[in-house]
């Protein structure tokens, strides 16, 4: 008899953190080695966040919390949605978790049975299927295309709502591609989904912050006010903050939703850590203009990045609108070998090859569910990018 659960069985491994794994064991190995593939910001916690952590240790907060957030959190949350999204949710509507991928999936865990469905569109955050798969649920992947900027449209969303639909994630702007939705594209899936009132609605926001280029970010519930009542808003402090260690995610949704939500952590995490829930009420009510500086980096870091990749032999680099990933694809490498006769068959090979031979280590398309592709941070030292980049470049420039 196996040891592994059969809910276990159906998932996999996390390919970003196996490639972060892999670039270490390389790195300890003695390998030179550039690791492009952690959705990490590079920046450090503020100061201020910092000393409210200390404090709170200084103050005795170290005891357990009410399980889905300590009141002063829940009304920072609720400041900060009504604040920066014109969203009213009371603190009964409010939960917090240990990160964003708890918050997700704690939803899922409340609501998904046997059968239902969840739409996933690809590219993905990787964690996305297989979180439903260990919920219960059955992800049903659909493709945004390039040509679409790697958006969902919304006639595809249509075609792929059945009976069994419980809900729909959607992320923006997107890990891996960086694109983003405007306020008119979610409209448009506001209408879709307005029809099938069965369909509730995950809004992954984690990187609003990190938008470019005068975008302005909205969140579906702006667009679309008549979802209100059967959408999860979730986001987090890990991006913005840079608090990734930190572990808070938070989410604004239906009371009724909230409930089962705190009904699962419960059993399961319990509160999130008592330091880090103050540590991210200084985040969120403290000041904020650091954010849209670190930002401009980014969006320097980023043009960086896409300019030397598109002059990467066979590479093709759109230029995203938010977070900090790029999606370049590798459709014209495909079939050319390495100068030991490697054959680039996929982008799993490309991003092995790579990693061999140049000690850059990215991700491969196919983990996110749309190849052939493979996704690069930018997160990281404009410095240690522009040499990741020109090993790409000679890389792409050795295959035959």
């Amino acid at each position: 008899m196996s040891l592994q659960s059969a809910a276990l069985s159906r998932v996999k491994p996390s390919p970003t953190l196996a490639a972060s794994a892999k670039a270490r064991e390389l790195a300890r190995q003695g390998r030179d080695i550039i690791s492009l593939g952690s959705g990490e910001p590079d920046f450090d916690t503020p100061d201020n966040v910092k000393e409210a952590a200390i404090a709170a240790i200084r103050r005795g907060e170290t005891k357990y919390t009410d399980v889905d957030g300590i009141p002063e959190l829940k009304a920072a949350v609720s400041a900060k949605f009504k604040r920066e999204n014109g969203l009213d949710y009371a603190t009964n509507q409010i939960h917090v978790a240990p990160g964003g991928k708890a918050v997700l999936f704690n939803a899922l865990l409340a609501t998904l049975s046997p059968g239902d469905q969840v739409i996933v569109p690809a590219p993905y955050w990787v964690s996305y299927p297989d979180m439903v798969l260990l919920a219960g649920g059955e992800p049903v992947e659909i493709v945004g295309k390039a040509e679409d900027g790697f958006k969902l449209r919304p006639e595809v969303l249509e075609a792929a709502i059945t009976p069994r639909t419980r809900w729909l994630i959607l992320n923006s702007p997107s890990n891996p591609t960086g694109a983003a939705y405007s306020r008119q594209e979610l409209a448009a899936l506001g209408a879709v989904l307005e029809r099938h009132p069965h369909v509730w609605v995950m809004t992954d926001d984690m990187y609003e912050h990190l938008v470019y280029d005068g975008f302005e970010f909205t969140t579906l519930v702006q667009a679309a006010p008549q979802l209100y009542d059967r959408t999860l808003t979730v986001n987090g402090v890990s991006k913005a903050y840079a608090m990734t260690g930190w572990r808070i995610g938070y989410a604004g949704g239906p009371k009724a939703l909230i409930d089962l939500m705190r009904k699962a952590e419960g059993q399961t995490t319990s509160n999130p850590c008592s330091i880090a829930q103050w540590a991210a009420v200084e985040a969120l009510t403290g000041p904020q203009d650091f954010i849209a500086e670190r930002a401009e980096v980014f969006r320097q870091r980023r043009d960086l990045v896409v300019s030397m990749l598109n002059q990467a032999r066979g590479l093709k680099c759109a230029t995203p609108q938010g977070a900090f990933y790029v999606y370049p694809s590798i459709e014209d490498l495909i079939g050319r070998k390495t100068q030991d006769g490697v054959v680039i068959e996929n982008d799993q090979v490309f991003v092995e090859q790579l990693l061999e031979k140049e000690g850059v280590a990215v991700v491969h398309g196919a983990a996110f569910g749309l190849s052939p592709f493979f996704r690069v941070s930018y997160a990281t030292s404009t410095e240690v990018l522009e040499d990741a980049c020109e090993r790409i470049q000679r890389f792409c420039a050795g295959l035959a």
